[in-house]
């Protein structure tokens, strides 16, 4: 049932981990099934979490290597 490839992108993985997250709400899973949802669920979180981590990086980069305040205007 659950696909172990690493997402295309951020969004896919993010949507993919809703998808498992309203399923394991809605209670119907079997326990192995639902085992496989938690553990692929845990690994997009990691997935989406670092390419978090990696774009926060590339921002602290920017304006020549200074940290900036983050304004969102």
């Amino acid at each position: 049932m659950t696909d172990h490839t690493e997402p295309e992108s951020y969004e896919s993985a993010l949507s993919e981990l809703e998808r498992l997250v309203a399923a394991m709400e809605a209670g119907q899973l079997p326990l192995d099934q639902l085992l496989e949802s938690y553990k692929r669920g845990a690994a997009l979180l990691a997935f989406c979490r670092g390419r978090l981590e990696a774009v926060e990086h590339q921002v602290q980069l920017l304006e020549n290597g200074q940290l900036q305040p983050w304004n969102a205007t």
